[in-house]
């Protein structure tokens, strides 16, 4: 009786219930029935709301399968279970797969490795089914732990431990596929799963085991098992897409966790994994959302500002390489703040060093300082190249503004107010800001190409960089005169003229230029006598050594090229001549060196000058000086006076005309159309401007005219009280012919000044005459004029600080009106 209630109850089952017990067999080993599987899945096709209950029931046997271990049965459920989902895409297959979503779980949970991967496998090819309506209520938070934390896994077999983390980057993958495109799963970007998924894929890619892998693939070592695949390669994969579906909203949140876990790892020091994680970033990423990837990083710079400067050096690097990226996109907004924020710690890298070098006390603390030293300039080194690097890969226009930008950072004496504070700092590190942001500047210009050099040297950045040019450090100098190269040699001659030397033939360097625009020749009206000024007074330093003299070479070599016309190969001459009668008469008392020195590149210019103009009379009395130069004064010539141990003279002798370039000679030379000779006859003198003062040098003339001014005064007892009359006084002071005669000899020499002369010059002149008097003025009013006594103390000014000395009410002088 029991067996016949039984048999004629079974047929009382539902038929979904028979269909889905039909496809298991007695033996797992035999798999899946091909036949009834098709049965069942016409069923689901037929019946869409059977396919919930369909779903429900294989999950309660999938669970009862899995607790007692006959994973047989379990392959064969979770395969049924892929096929009905290929098949169905109804509207009624959202609760299906639910039931599905719940099997998958119930194998990740387990510990067997290979029910891990089965439903990894499983869930990827979920993954890539695309659904038609969006699921409301369905979450991954689940999956995105457990895919994460097998990606981590360290099981003890180094092949299933590879299976596990491949199934789970797999799981991560499928996941971001999933969620990426759906809005209404927005929420997988959220920190909470971002902090989850990035630190996996990341942690993967570092593994050098991994990254060492051939990927052959091995023997699988259980049903339904892929082979073993390379999850470095697969975690780069992932990473790639997911950064590629990044969002303009997004890009902060997944920036953040990459950041975090350089920190985490130390991988900031060595830093090749940084620099490659963010060269996947930078070429994943949506061109536009660069400027996101770098204010992340230079937010990340800012926090770190304090540790250690390998660190910082790191961060930096990677910024290099970001940037270097970006630079031929879109930057956006924030050209300038990367400027802004490198300069700035590039300042504190300077305190940092500084401070160090202070504390040095011991020979210990030396040694340990150096380290420190030296380690800071790596992070130097690495900013400047940063500034340097992104500011030559930006177009011309946003580079002219970066120029500005750092030239309003570098540091100048005496000016109003700077970005970078140098009182706290002193000497030393505001020389070091100064050479360092000079570097940059260099590498910034190099390549820069501008139409007119009014574009490229504006006022605002060719004033502070002439003021540096005045420096009493040859270092800054030859600095300033390479950026001046950058700017003004538009046809790249540079290489050419290389080193100074006297240049057989100049057609032979094969010298590329163009004709000079209107707006150069006014450039050269309005500035021309400024560059002039600052060769000459840069030719007489005293510390130049043959770097100097090679670059004012070039500096004068490439003016002639680039901007001279008739009028300014004249003012060049005139350069010339005043710097051969500097090093002649000798005024400032300059090293024999120096004065050789300048006369061997007077030398090398006139030659390269009479070529370019191609003046064969000039060319001439060029090389007759020479040659007589090469057999009585060899130590004139660039050649010889820059060679090791080269004999110096005791003095050089003014009445050997024969050695020295005539004016009136190369005045004949240029008599005919175009040039006017005649201005030769005017001897260039450099005008005295605010310039020195900010840089806290007094000129020769200011030196002269206090020297005038005081010594009268200083040696009162000295002077003799009155002058001895005899008749020979007398006769002199009736005889006026001499004065009158040296009265018209000047009156001549200023008319002919004021005639001949630019106008620049003698706007120039006129304006250092008025700032004499100003000074002088303001000196008198300064010593006449006095607040009047008080008691409670006079203020004197002494040092730069105020001082207050108290008067006795009974030595104060009062008006004698005021006295009763």
């Amino acid at each position: 009786m029991p067996a016949g209630v039984c048999g004629c109850c079974g047929p009382l089952r539902p038929r979904y219930k028979r269909l889905v017990d039909n496809i298991f067999p007695e033996d797992p080993k035999d798999g899946l029935s091909k036949s009834d599987m098709e049965k069942l899945t016409f069923y689901a096709v037929s019946a869409p709301e059977k396919l919930d209950r369909i779903g429900a029931y294989l999950a309660e046997r999938l669970s009862r399968d899995v607790v007692r271990h006959r994973y047989g049965y379990v392959v064969i459920a979770m395969e049924a279970l892929d096929q009905l989902l290929m098949a169905c895409h109804s509207q009624s297959i959202k609760p299906f797969v639910e039931s599905f979503l719940q099997m998958v779980a119930k194998l990740l949970e387990s510990q067997e490795p290979d029910l891990q991967v089965l439903g990894t496998n499983s869930f990827v090819k979920f993954a890539n089914i695309e659904e038609d309506t969006p699921s409301y209520h369905r979450r991954y938070d689940f999956f995105v732990s457990q895919f994460s934390a097998m990606c981590h896994s360290t099981h003890e077999d180094p092949d299933t431990r590879t299976r596990i983390r491949v199934a789970g980057i797999k799981g991560l993958q499928g996941v971001v596929r999933k969620t990426v495109n759906d809005e209404l799963q927005a929420i997988i970007w959220e920190p909470q799963h971002m902090d989850k998924l990035i630190p996996s894929m990341l942690f993967n890619m570092q593994d050098a085991e991994d990254l060492d892998r051939s990927g052959q693939p091995a023997t699988p070592s259980g049903p339904g098992m892929d082979g073993e695949e390379n999850p470095a390669a697969l975690a780069e994969s992932c990473f790639r897409e997911l950064l590629g579906r990044a969002a303009y909203g997004n890009m902060n949140n997944a920036v953040r966790p990459i950041l975090v876990h350089l920190d985490n790892h130390r991988l900031w020091d060595p830093n090749e994994f940084a620099v490659s994680c963010f060269r996947i970033i930078m070429y994943s990423i949506q061109a536009q959302h660069s400027h996101h990837v770098i204010q992340q990083v230079l937010g990340h710079l800012d926090t770190h500002n304090k540790n250690t400067p390998r660190m910082r050096a790191g961060i930096v690097q990677v910024l290099l390489e970001t940037v270097a990226i970006a630079a031929k996109g879109s930057v956006g907004p924030t050209v300038l703040e990367v400027f802004n924020t490198l300069l700035k710690h590039l300042r504190l890298s300077v305190d940092f060093e500084l401070g160090e070098n202070s504390r040095r006390n011991s020979a210990s603390s030396q040694s340990s300082g150096r380290v420190k030293e030296s380690e800071e300039r790596i992070v130097q080194n690495a900013i400047i190249q940063t500034i340097g690097f992104f500011g030559g890969n930006l177009p011309d226009y946003q580079r002219a503004e970066v120029m500005m930008f750092i030239m309003g950072k570098v540091p100048v004496y005496g000016a109003p107010c700077h970005t970078l504070d140098t009182v706290k700092i002193g000497h030393q590190g505001t020389k070091r800001i100064q050479t360092m942001l000079l570097s940059s500047l260099i590498m910034v210009t190099s390549g820069f190409k501008s139409k007119t050099m009014a574009a490229a040297l504006p006022a605002p950045f060719l004033d502070p960089l002439f003021s540096i040019s005045l420096m009493e450090d040859c270092e800054l100098r030859q600095l300033v005169l390479e950026i001046l190269h950058n700017i003004i040699d538009r046809h790249d001659n540079r290489a050419k003229l290389r080193g100074i030397r006297i240049i057989p033939n100049v057609a032979a360097l094969k010298i590329k230029r163009e004709k000079i625009s209107k707006q150069d020749v006014g450039f050269m009206k309005k500035h021309g006598q400024q560059l002039y000024r600052h060769i000459y007074l840069g030719c007489k330093e005293e510390d130049n050594g043959q770097k100097n003299f090679e670059l004012l070479f070039t500096t004068l070599a490439v003016l002639t090229i680039e901007l001279a016309n008739e009028e300014v190969v004249v003012d060049l001459i005139r350069l010339a001549l005043a710097l051969q009668d500097l090093a002649l008469v000798n005024e400032e008392n300059m090293p024999m060196f120096i004065r050789c020195g300048i006369m061997a590149l007077v030398a090398a210019y006139l030659n390269f000058l009479s070529q370019m103009i191609a003046n064969p009379p000039f060319c001439q009395h060029v090389n007759k000086v020479i040659e007589m130069r090469n057999v009585e004064a060899p130590y004139l010539l660039p050649e010889n006076i820059f060679r090791e141990k080269c004999p110096l003279p005791n003095s050089l002798e003014k009445e050997e005309s024969s050695l020295y370039f005539q004016t009136a000679d190369l005045a004949d030379c240029l008599l005919g159309p175009g040039y006017s000779a005649e201005r030769l006859s005017v001897p260039y003198v450099p005008q005295v401007t605010d310039e020195d003062r900010l840089t806290r040098r007094k000129s020769f003339v200011d030196t002269i005219s206090l020297q005038v001014d005081f010594t009268p005064n200083s040696l009162p007892d000295n002077s003799p009280l009155a002058e001895e009359i005899t008749f020979e006084t007398l006769k002199k002071a009736i005889d006026t012919t001499g004065l009158e005669e040296q009265e018209k000899e000047k009156r001549r020499q200023v008319m002919e000044k004021f005639q001949k002369a630019p106008f620049e010059e003698i706007a120039a002149h006129c304006e250092s005459k008025a700032n004499l008097l100003h000074d002088r003025l303001a000196q008198i009013f300064e010593l006449t004029i006095r607040p009047p006594p008080s008691p409670s103390g006079v203020v004197s000014i002494s040092t730069g600080h105020a001082q207050h000395q108290s008067v006795p009410v009974y030595e104060m002088k009062f008006p004698d009106l005021c006295v009763y």
